[in-house]
């Protein structure tokens, strides 16, 4: 047992410690759960603890439906909306077999282990994320409707912005768990709002995303609201996307800064050139495809410097902060998952030195474009994705047969 584990068991015994659950993500990227004592803690280090597979979206079949769920001791949070008088903490999980090897279809580890492959070549990948979502009103019945709680529009305050206090009570609870909030607002349609949170190593920011999600829908419960992360919940409104900004770095220092363009176009020339293969993973749902095209969500496979329109953008920052933000992903999608292709994508373009397309200008969603569109809708973006040599390339088999045959299942 590594200094790492023996600290958190020491923890859990001092600190009055009741509840413990493992946490996990089918493929689809719903968070799941076990709950267990602190007096299992040391076995389920050691040995797993295993659930029905089975049950669970994307594993396994009902006749080898056993796997196990080893805790990563790195990922320990206290749940601050659970009593603080015996406490509640969260792991998330490795999935094995019985044998200790790992389970192929586990996105979590799939992500960790290509951010091995990167940092083995002397890099790290730095990620954040900016997520949307609505809160909308419950009926007498405590069953959501579709009253948004505000008539609120981008950056309003309050009264009109009546989402002000769920926003500060996310932002402290994620503060809490060490999430570092870095700014919140209302965002454009009544009852939407953003809350972005500071960047962090890839792996370590999509486990802060899964974090975030839940607490931003608990807190919304709490308060008698909803929470959606639909990607287009209001028809004739702004959609709500997840746009992801992703960087390197070596010797601690941004390689995508201005005095070394040359990795960093070839990067963005790899997601690009892969984008609408990717596509059915990034916008998993019919609705993801209601949302594009439509206000700022992109269409166009394009990028620009600042164009809020093109599909990667650039934004204005100091070297440090230099990076590339896919502005297409929804939050229905596996952040996993989503992070893992476009790393595989960017990466790719480095190692082939691909050359970057010329940029992009002016409002491309509303003057139209000469450049390809991104799959508008899913039956496209599943024929993008059946015809795929990279991703057959990059994704277990056994992983790739079940999201496709599953989303074929959701477009019938």
């Amino acid at each position: 047992m590594d200094s790492t584990t023996q600290e958190v068991i020491t923890f859990i015994e001092e600190n009055d410690v009741k509840f413990i659950r493992l946490a996990f993500c089918d493929v689809l990227g719903r968070q799941k759960n076990i709950s267990v004592m602190p007096s299992q803690i040391t076995r389920v280090f050691e040995d797993g603890i295993s659930f029905d597979a089975a049950a669970v979206l994307g594993f396994k079949g009902i006749a080898e439906s056993d796997l196990f769920l080893f805790p990563d001791a790195t990922t320990l949070d206290i749940l601050p909306w659970r009593p603080q008088v015996g406490r509640v903490i969260r792991f998330f999980c490795d999935i094995r077999y019985g044998d200790g090897t790992p389970f192929e279809n586990d996105t979590r580890s799939l992500l960790k282990n290509k951010l091995y492959v990167i940092k083995e070549k002397g890099m790290r990948v730095m990620t954040g994320m900016e997520c949307e979502f609505y809160l909308f009103s419950l009926d007498e019945k405590g069953q959501p409707t579709l009253r948004p709680m505000d008539q609120g529009a981008y950056l309003d305050i309050a009264p009109k912005d009546k989402g002000e206090d769920i926003r500060r009570e996310i932002c402290l609870t994620l503060e809490e768990m060490g999430i570092m909030p870095e700014s919140s607002h209302h965002e454009q349609g009544p009852g939407q709002n953003e809350i972005d949170f500071h960047f962090d190593e890839a792996l370590i920011s999509c486990d802060h995303y899964m974090t975030f999600k839940w607490a931003v829908e608990t807190i919304a419960d709490s308060n008698d609201l909803y929470a959606s992360f639909m990607p287009k919940p209001l028809k004739d409104k702004s959609g709500s996307g997840l746009h992801i900004n992703l960087s390197l770095a070596k010797n601690n220092r941004n390689i995508f800064a201005k005095e070394q363009p040359e990795l960093f176009h070839q990067f963005i020339a790899g997601i690009l050139a892969h984008i609408r293969e990717i596509t059915l993973f990034l916008n998993p749902d019919r609705n993801s495809y209601e949302r594009l095209g439509e206000y700022e969500a992109p269409m166009y496979i394009s990028w620009s410097h600042r164009n809020r329109s093109a599909l990667v953008r650039i934004p204005d920052a100091s070297p440090a902060y230099m990076r590339c933000e896919v502005r297409s992903p929804d939050n229905l999608c596996n952040p996993y998952l989503a992070v893992y292709l476009l790393l595989c994508a960017g990466m790719e373009g480095i190692e082939k030195q691909l050359v970057l397309q010329e940029e992009s200008h002016g409002d491309l969603n509303a003057k139209g474009s000469e450049f390809p569109t991104i799959p508008l809708s899913l039956e496209e973006a599943l024929d993008c994705a059946k015809e795929s040599s990279f991703l057959k390339k990059h994704l277990p088999e056994s992983l790739l047969e079940f999201y496709l045959t599953y989303m074929k299942k959701e477009h019938r």
